[in-house]
């Protein structure tokens, strides 16, 4: 699965209420209503689609009440109507509403499967016990091991969704949590990271969906074409919502190249609510093939600034209002990781108007974003512009506090507030190098202490690697960036993703 997947998922909006009729009606409409033509393929089942027993035979059955023509022919009128067919499933017992798990049924489950036309699996973690001789961790990756064993071995593996992270996010330890995080691209092409998005009714939606947005930014190193972070699903009728909120939700999913799985009463979705869903503009940098996700380059309360290139050479700035008032924000190139000087031009389209400006500017202005509003400009840069430098900022994914650099020497773990002190340029090469003091470079001292000095391409103690585990490792002392208690930053001998030594680095950073 080269770029993450579109659809529909029928829990947030409806739950358990699905039956065969929702199924075919919600195909009618995203055949007639341009959806399935936008991109959005799949139409996937959730939980208590099922019957509460086994056959005698081990295997699955639907629910004959809800759907009384079965599901391999569900699955066929899909197919015939253009969508693929996806299900699901759990790892343990039983699934969260209920109904029997796969554990121990593995593989006759995913033979049942295929042979209903399904090419498309969630796995859900609810009820999983723990194996003996395992932790939690270790059962999660054994379970959903053999599940991707199973899917290697056929000759049309399943596209694998897996949600085991979400059962280990939100701990004060998060090792576990990042422990997961490991394993899942390497078994999947797509995992739930953390928590269900708010379901329909249910309240505080704004704050869900910026709840998870939250989490998703502190697992950009994980993502590359074949395998995509899930912040949850989309959704575009939730009554409590704004328009521009709505818009923001889609937007900053899109920036994300995350998957888009609506969860709506879609033959009842607005023409409003359609355009921005089928907006070609945002689709495109959805399914980049990059695959990059855009990562933060500053935050300070009521601005989340974020950026990632594209497969074409443009580069994407994606900007947050989470204030409660309309206002413009302007943005240096320098701040977006382009290398500019006086003779760069450059065209910025709007990704919600189409419109495109020319500009040779130092800066970008975005003019008046709306509260909880999103902007989205493409920039296409041309022959006269430099080069683009992985750029933003270096943050603790535990504390969510900034290394910030602009002090006499010093190096902090700061609260967040969108200086250039807490922006950094990550060279080739390894230099960390300071937006607010450029000539200055991140090092570390042989007591371990860091600071920011004049670079020199030459000193390894200025060199750092990033990894995949979020660990930031000293080329000369192979010592890990370390958040110290007292507020300073240092470096340790690295432990296995410690709280204090898992950070989030700008896209574009090479991933060890």
């Amino acid at each position: 699965m080269p770029t993450p997947p579109m659809g529909f998922n029928n829990w947030a909006r409806f739950e358990c209420e699905l039956n065969q009729t929702l199924f075919t009606t919600t195909a009618d409409a995203m055949v007639k209503n341009g959806l399935l033509a936008a991109g959005y393929n799949r139409i996937n089942l959730d939980d208590c689609w099922m019957a509460s027993q086994r056959a005698s035979n081990g295997t699955l059955q639907w629910n004959t009440t809800k759907f009384p023509d079965g599901l391999p022919w569900l699955g066929n009128f899909l197919h015939t109507k253009g969508f693929n067919f996806g299900i699901y499933e759990d790892a343990g017992t039983l699934t969260c509403g209920g109904f029997p798990g796969s554990l121990g049924y593995e593989d006759i489950d995913a033979k049942t499967f295929a042979s209903w036309g399904i090419d498309y699996l969630k796995l859900d973690g609810c009820n999983v016990p723990t194996q003996s001789g395992l932790t939690s961790e270790e059962t999660y990756k054994y379970i959903y091991g053999t599940w991707h064993t199973i899917f290697s071995n056929m000759t049309e593996p399943l596209i694998f969704s897996e949600s085991a992270p979400a059962y280990f996010c939100g701990e004060q330890n998060l090792t576990d949590w990042y422990s997961v995080m490991d394993w899942v691209p390497s078994y999947g092409q797509l995992a739930r990271h953390s928590y269900d998005i708010a379901t329909y009714g249910s309240g505080n939606t704004w704050e869900s969906i910026l709840t998870n947005y939250g989490q998703e930014v502190l697992l950009a190193r994980y993502q590359k074409p074949g395998y995509f972070n899930d912040p949850d699903f989309i959704i575009p009728d939730w009554p409590d919502l704004t328009i521009d909120e709505k818009k923001s939700h889609f937007a900053l999913w899109a920036s994300f190249s995350a998957p888009l799985i609506i969860s709506a009463d879609v033959p009842s979705l607005t023409s409003e609510e359609l355009k921005y869903l089928t907006n070609a503009d945002l689709i495109a940098v959805d399914q980049d093939e990059l695959g990059l996700q855009a990562t933060l380059v500053s935050q300070d309360g009521t601005w989340d600034i974020l950026t990632k290139s594209l497969s074409n050479g443009d580069r994407l700035l994606t900007v947050l209002n989470r204030g409660n008032s309309s206002s413009d924000y302007h943005i240096s190139l320098s701040r977006l990781g382009i290398e500019t000087n006086q003779f760069c031009a450059f065209k910025i389209k709007d990704l919600w108007t189409g419109d495109i400006t020319q500009s040779h500017s130092a800066y970008i202005s975005v003019p008046n974003i709306p509260a909880h509003g999103t902007a989205v400009l493409r920039i296409n840069l041309s022959s006269t512009c430099g080069g683009i430098v992985p750029t933003g900022m270096i943050f603790n994914t535990a504390s969510l506090k900034c290394v910030d650099g602009d002090t006499n020497g010093s190096t902090l773990s700061a609260s967040c507030d969108g200086s250039n002190g807490q922006v950094w340029h990550v060279e080739t090469g390894g230099k960390i190098r300071n937006l607010a003091k450029y000539s200055q470079c991140l090092a570390e001292r042989s007591n371990g202490e860091t600071f920011v000095t004049t670079c020199d391409g030459k000193d390894k103690y200025q060199q750092w690697k990033y990894y995949l585990s979020g660990n930031i490792v000293n080329f000369a002392s192979g010592h890990c960036l370390t958040e110290l208690e007292n507020g300073t930053l240092g470096t340790a001998a690295c432990q296995q993703e410690a709280n204090s030594q898992v950070f989030g680095l700008p896209s574009g950073v090479e991933v060890l």
